[in-house]
């Protein structure tokens, strides 16, 4: 069964953190709509959703993906890259244990689940402003163990990597060059990220389907001339606060 952890969006997410966006005014009304809208959308392409509910004391509380990473054999918990954000990690804890083993990253290393692109048995990790090289040296150590590859890709200009690049399946990723040294990707093939659309770089593969945001339709229609059959969905309110699709899910196999 494919379980997909989320969390409601914090009261307090006008406060979040933001290093690459100037701050706008988020109608919290709206920004839960899309996050609902968000969480139907996985339960129609076949995942169980578990909504725990929102945490007022933490502004970006919504991004359950950046305290952890879930594999088949154990999930590692991180220290997040921003301390305010620190606490998110125990709840998240909590709720893998279940699941599966937990291991931990431990400061100063610092890795968040954002910079983490998996391919197979391929971890590609942002070195970013919130992921440093210790936490990817421990993340190796930790995961190397059970025969997975850790590869660090410098990140600038944005969030993490996935703000850079996402992997779609069919040895396909979609992309701003500009933001990556590419080496790391180039036996991928690659669908640039149009032009007008520097941020159309994450998307969200699961089941049949890839979710896109309504935000990029040029880029969409790149995506969708290779194949790929693309969900559209409105997270405009959710983007002022520099989210993607993929920080809102923790997407895993039970």
């Amino acid at each position: 069964m494919l379980i997909a952890i989320t969390r409601a969006v914090s009261p307090a997410i006008a406060n979040c953190e933001l290093s690459y966006i100037a701050r706008e005014t988020i109608d919290l009304a709206r920004a839960r709509e899309q996050h609902r809208a968000y969480e139907r959308m996985l339960e129609s392409l076949g995942a169980r959703v578990v909504s725990l509910p929102a945490e007022p004391e933490l502004p970006d509380s919504m991004f359950v993906e950046d305290p952890a990473i879930v594999l088949e054999e154990l999930a590692v918990i991180f220290p997040l890259g921003t301390a305010t954000r620190r606490p998110e990690a125990e709840s998240i804890a909590k709720e893998l244990a279940p699941y599966r083993k937990l291991e931990r990253v431990e400061l100063p290393g610092t890795v968040e689940g954002g910079d983490v692109v998996r391919v197979g048995r391929k971890l590609y990790v942002g070195l970013s402003g919130r992921t440093n090289a210790e936490g990817i040296r421990q993340l190796a150590q930790i995961v190397g163990r059970h025969g997975y590859e850790v590869i660090s890709v410098p990140v600038t200009g944005c969030l993490h990597l996935k703000s850079a690049v996402t992997y779609l399946g069919r040895n396909m990723v979609v992309g701003n060059r500009t933001r990556i040294d590419t080496a790391a990707f180039a036996a991928y093939e690659w669908i640039d990220v149009a032009p007008e659309e520097p941020r159309a770089t994450n998307a969200l593969p699961i089941g049949d389907a890839v979710i896109f945001p309504t935000a990029f339709p040029r880029t969409r229609e790149r995506i969708e001339q290779r194949g790929f059959r693309v969900v559209p969905l409105d997270i405009s309110e959710l983007q002022k606060a520099e989210s993607g699709l993929t920080c809102s899910s923790l997407i895993f196999e039970a």
